[in-house]
């Protein structure tokens, strides 16, 4: 780890005053000093800002300090974004890392996580080994010939599924911008990963109230049961009236560069019949413009039988 200044602001608008990098919980961002993949000059220490809280009286809203455990143990928080929250680490790091910064986790790829190996998210132009070399984790959605990185956080899949929404603060003031949009896809730039720009700074998730949310799940499929990144995962919401489905929504997690909102499978399900038949003829849409390497093929069928497997879950004793 490499020396660096740091700083405790204690208000937003101290935080946003002075350029650096943001210290929550420190889960990812620690990790990734120690490697020298990042060399900030300056860390803001950023946890005595008054960024804490979760509201439930109308849809959702957590600060952006508050740790993913006390999002996940409470009980007016959706399923999906509950449980998507427990699968996504131990406990341990679940009661120190915040919700912005796993928001902002940086992706598990081994070739950006190794300083020497060449790496366009680490030093653009420098190559992506990935795309001819070890790839069966990478993203089969959402690539290019620059990179095939996936995003690492399970919790960005179900509120992207639930349409969050981000509130930024910077020396101007506030905004808010769409989950969805934020993530920007590798492109010829895949080091820049979304459109926080520097002096911005995550306050707020907001989640719109969605009455039938309750009934949501988030299923991860990985190579071990214990802490481990997604293979493939689906965010999947689910309104059912008198055996037909009304309305969905539907997201993937460690197939896409980005969480991967669904529409066509959404489209699809909606007035059709709940079951597993027409889960499975929904589900055929979902790697629609695929690009699969050398050997992560697999996630295509695993992609779609996640989803069938998320849907069946939430109707369980309806008709198949």
């Amino acid at each position: 780890m490499r020396p660096f200044e740091l700083t405790a602001p204690t208000t937003v608008e101290a935080a946003v005053a002075a350029p650096g990098t943001y210290l929550a919980g420190g889960t990812t961002l620690v990790d990734l000093m120690k490697l020298d993949v990042l060399t900030p000059q300056h860390v803001l220490d950023i946890n005595d800002v008054p960024l804490r809280g979760i509201d439930t009286t109308d849809g959702l809203r957590f600060g952006a300090l508050e740790r993913m455990g006390a999002i996940a143990a409470h009980p007016g928080v959706y399923p999906a974004i509950s449980r998507a929250l427990l699968l996504s680490a131990s406990q341990q790091l679940r009661n120190m890392a915040s919700i912005g910064g796993n928001l902002l986790q940086r992706t598990r790829c081994s070739y950006f996580r190794d300083v020497a190996m060449p790496c366009n998210k680490r030093v653009p132009g420098s190559g992506c080994p990935a795309l001819t070399g070890a790839n069966r984790m990478h993203a089969i959605l959402g690539t290019s010939d620059s990179c095939a990185a996936t995003h690492a956080s399970d919790v960005a899949v179900a509120l992207v599924a639930l349409d969050a929404r981000l509130r930024l603060a910077d020396a101007t003031g506030t905004c808010e911008v769409a989950l969805g949009d934020f993530y920007r896809l590798p492109g010829d730039t895949p080091d820049v990963e979304n459109d926080l720009r520097p002096g911005e700074l995550i306050t707020e998730v907001v989640v719109p109230r969605l009455d039938w949310a309750a009934n949501s799940t988030y299923v991860k499929v990985r190579d071990r049961q214990s802490y481990e990144f997604a293979l493939c995962s689906a965010a999947v919401a689910l309104d059912v009236r008198d055996g037909v489905v009304a309305d969905a929504r539907v997201a993937a997690g460690g197939v896409g560069t980005v969480p991967w909102r669904l529409p066509a499978v959404e489209a699809a399900l909606r007035g059709g019949p709940a079951t597993e038949a027409a889960f499975e003829a929904a589900a055929v849409v979902a790697a629609d413009g695929a690009r699969p390497l050398a050997e992560n093929g697999f996630k295509v069928p695993l992609l779609q039988r996640t989803i069938v497997r998320a849907l069946l879950e939430l109707t369980e004793g309806s008709s198949r």
